[in-house]
């Protein structure tokens, strides 16, 4: 790259302009090496075609790579679990090892492990490429299973890229009501329906890839390319994805390539004896917070092993594409923990890790290659410019970050700052603070502020007011003040977003409480990690109202393309806590005061006449009814200038459109 379009953009950049270079070129390079220069890079990766086990016409094949073993066993129920030679694997070279076996020695639903020998000891294993774990109910040990199922049919067409992601952010053990770990068919049959009809376009679903603790909510991953047995059959998934495609909604997966579970019998942590089969060693190779396992990214077997997991997902399950966990923890060298990313040196220093970049170039060139519709998003808290931008313009590829800040600033401003303080020109700057090259996808919360520990937006605004006063015709005024600043939150941080928008399951309307999954601390209860859509489904209480305002609110989207043009401020009037802007034709208007409510209050609009199309203070959305939702507001000349005269009720949001 002569001229890097990135540092033309932003010239800030220009002191790093050969350190953007090199990573551009690094990728290159590592890309010509896995594809030997003339093969597009989906068709060098796709080791889980290779390693694991896999039926062909003759019988049963199994690989595994495992370097540093000496021999290698495979035993389960058809061995009475009994370590046997006649299943002794065989060395091929390159570190890999394999087995044949008869086409009828395995059956369906059989469980089976490997017994792994090295220079000094041996122990039981779980293949590297396992795609399917189950968890005995007594001993819970884990094992790999044969999974021999008549192939799935898929009934839908893959939808069409949305332009702009509206993501419903859901865990799948937590989606039912009652205290118990759901399933993909009950998700399927009773939560999908609910996504659908409040118009959000896109899932991404947690949790997903294999993991032995259920209470990590499936960040600490052991089987990337296991889909998780504890909600069902690879199949079942198979079809909630379908389903989900013939409602045109698109489904990414919230995958987990920054880091590993520790464990060892599980996992990948001291695989075939050493730690380094695809991990740094020494404290490189130990997460100081997560007590988990950092991948090499240096090496090929890495590589190898996580393009081809990103390829696994696409091709079997058809996901639409990811939302990249913790990229920032895989970005620098000391994960991010307590540092404040202030100036750009701290993107280009020596505390980067450069084959993180390289993984994560060749990650989005894999992804899109495999899927051209599919969609990538960072999850990133450091800023690093050009992240969301194309690799060969400067950038690492994805198409979206996560604008983490955001729910930040919700949570510090409802702890810290009272109402009457808050500052429409602040909020207005921190929602719309972002790099212009990039599009980012923008919240107000996610699961991160439900878990315990933290609070939702709606338990810090009520709190135990909740539990008593949530009847539609109760008057709260911890209450009216906690149902009035959900939406307002939602709505400025919705209609400001550049790029996309993210909800977590149940937040639309309030869901109460926190999360707390199953663990000793609370007897392994599920009373805390489920759904209570039960309120949501009450017509007398007010979760129902906020859950039809989300309801507008999304269904905007697509009536006014909102996202198609950039927001530009009327009124920033920090004194009355009024906001105003317009965004592609469409008037937004706040009134953040908690007492004060405006009348005639004038305001530039391009001339024409205007109807209410949403408002927080309607019956219907939990507000109080003082705007006449019938009169239409017609421009008039005032100075040289067009305007409309508004009432603007205290703590009210509406949006007017030509």
């Amino acid at each position: 790259m002569k001229h890097i379009p990135l540092v033309q953009i932003d010239p800030l950049l220009k002191p790093f302009e050969k350190t953007i270079q090199n990573r551009y070129r690094k990728g290159i390079l590592k890309e010509l090496e896995i594809t030997d220069g003339h093969q597009p890079l989906q068709d060098c990766v796709s080791n889980h075609l290779y390693y694991g086990l896999h039926k062909t016409e003759t019988g049963w094949l199994f690989r595994e790579k495992a370097p540093n073993a000496k021999q290698i066993y495979l035993f389960g129920d058809f061995s009475y679990w009994q370590i046997k030679e006649q299943y002794a694997l065989t060395p091929i070279g390159n570190g890999d090892w394999e087995i044949q076996l008869p086409v009828n020695f395995l059956k369906h639903g059989e469980q089976y492990r490997l017994w792994m020998v090295w220079q000094d000891g041996a122990d039981d294993r779980l293949p590297a490429y396992v795609t399917r774990v189950v968890q005995d109910p007594v001993t819970k040990v884990f094992s790999a299973q044969v999974w021999d199922p008549k192939p799935y049919q898929w009934r839908f067409q893959t939808p069409q890229k949305p332009k702009n992601p509206i993501i419903y952010e859901a865990h799948i053990g937590m989606s039912s009501e009652n205290a118990e770990i759901s399933s993909y068919t009950a998700f399927r049959i009773n939560v999908l329906p609910r996504i659908k009809q409040l118009g959000y376009n896109t899932i991404q679903l947690m949790a997903i890839q294999e993991h032995p603790y259920y209470g990590s909510f499936g960040y600490q991953v052991a089987n990337f390319f296991a889909p998780s047995s504890r909600f069902g059959t690879p199949e079942e998934l198979k079809e909630l994805i379908d389903d989900a495609h013939g409602l045109g909604i698109a489904v990414i997966l919230d995958i987990v390539h920054s880091h590993s579970v520790s464990n060892v019998k599980e996992g990948l942590s001291f695989f075939d004896g050493t730690k380094t089969l695809y991990f740094h060693d020494g404290d490189k190779g130990l997460h100081p917070v997560w007590d988990s396992r950092c991948f090499n990214y240096g090496k090929n077997e890495t590589l190898y092993f996580l393009l081809s997991n990103l390829k696994y997902w696409i091709d079997l399950f058809r996901f639409d594409g990811f939302r990249f966990d913790g990229v920032t923890s895989m970005c620098y060298w000391n994960h991010g923990i307590g540092v404040d990313f202030l100036n750009y040196d701290q993107y280009f220093d020596s505390n980067v890790d450069e084959d993180a970049i390289t993984y994560l170039q060749l990650a989005n060139i894999l992804i899109h290659q495999v899927n051209p519709e599919a969609i990538t998003i960072a999850e990133d808290v450091s800023g690093m410019p050009g992240l969301a931008f194309p690799s060969e313009q400067g950038g690492v590829g994805f198409d979206y970050r996560m604008s983490m800040g955001i729910a930040d600033f919700w949570g510090k401003t409802i702890k810290e700052i009272p109402d009457e303080q808050w500052n429409v020109g602040e909020i207005f700057f921190r929602m719309t603070d972002k790099r212009k090259e990039e599009q980012t996808i923008s919240y107000a919360e996610s699961h991160d502020q439900a878990m315990v520990g933290d609070k939702t937006i709606i338990f810090r605004l009520i709190d135990q007011e909740m539990y008593t006063s949530m009847h539609r015709d109760a008057h709260n005024l911890v209450v009216d003040r906690g149902v009035a600043l959900h939406k307002m939150i939602r709505l400025v941080t919705f209609s400001l977003s550049q790029g996309g928008y993210l909800n977590f399951m149940g937040n639309e309307f309030g869901h109460p409480e926190w999360i707390d999954f199953p663990r000793l601390g609370n007897n392994w209860s599920c009373q805390f990690a489920r759904r209570q859509w039960n309120l949501v489904d009450h017509p007398d209480l007010k979760y129902a109202l906020l859950n039809h305002f989300d309801k507008e609110m999304v269904h905007l989207n697509t009536q006014t393309d909102l996202f198609e043009e950039q927001p530009i401020h009327y009124v920033q009037n920090h004194q009355q806590q009024i906001l105003i802007f317009n965004r592609n034709g469409a008037i937004f208007v706040f009134n953040f005061s908690p007492t004060q409510s405006y009348t005639d209050y004038e305001v530039y609009a391009p001339e024409g006449i205007y109807n209410m199309v949403l408002n927080s203070d309607s019956i219907q959305n939990g507000g109080f009814g003082n705007i006449d939702e019938t009169i239409q507001y017609k421009t008039f000349l005032k100075d040289g200038t067009t305007k409309i005269r508004l009432y603007i009720p205290a703590r009210t949001c509406f949006i007017l459109r030509p």
